[in-house]
């Protein structure tokens, strides 16, 4: 569970209009509206992403009137279907899907099979993606295409691919290297 105690705001006389918030929004909180940028407080996950990036400093975080709480209950969702999920994309479910949060791969994997199918969707039902953006949106990512979802990036959005685990090294890498024991990790890994 995500408990989110502040929001992004706008101060519009210094909004010149660049756009660059709109692009770094991990759940698509901004749009602009008469070249002034304009955010629906119930997408903002107070990610660092839109203050950081703003040339102008037209962009602040204040306190919500309300702490916003997200979390997806393991128990909606049956636990032998999470399992499967995280087999799938090669994640144990107790591994960290966001570190900035403290949010279990597991949380992820019951946002998915209850009907997330984009990164933003899981930071909005997880909160994931409310800290340095980067690592979760990766782990989200190996998730929905573990699922069976084609993504398709958006344009400009600042979209990665996956990160590279021991999954995605090539045989010819393993055996060039045997003394790193990789086959070895990966049986360890699957005994999950």
């Amino acid at each position: 569970m995500v408990t989110l105690k502040y929001q992004a705001a706008v101060i519009d006389e210094n909004c010149t209009g660049c756009k660059k918030c709109v692009w770094v929004c991990p759940t698509e909180a901004i749009h602009m509206e008469d070249n002034i940028a304009i955010i629906n407080d119930d997408l903002c996950v107070s990610c660092p992403n839109c203050h950081g990036i703003c040339p102008d400093d037209a962009i602040t975080r204040v306190e919500r009137a309300e702490p916003k709480e997200l979390k997806v209950p393991l128990e909606d969702v049956p636990a032998e279907d999470i399992l499967d999920l995280c087999r799938k994309a090669n994640i144990h479910p107790k591994q960290w899907h966001c570190l900035c949060t403290a949010t279990r791969a597991e949380e992820a994997a019951a946002a998915v099979l209850k009907g997330a199918i984009t990164p933003e969707q899981i930071a909005l039902d997880t909160g994931t993606r409310s800290g340095c953006t980067v690592y979760c949106q990766m782990m989200s990512m190996r998730l929905l295409e573990a699922a069976g979802h084609e993504l398709k990036k958006p344009e400009k959005w600042r979209w990665y691919p996956t990160t590279q685990s021991i999954w995605n090294v090539p045989q010819e890498v393993v055996d060039k290297y045997a003394g790193y024991f990789l086959e070895e990790d990966k049986d360890v890994f699957r005994k999950f």
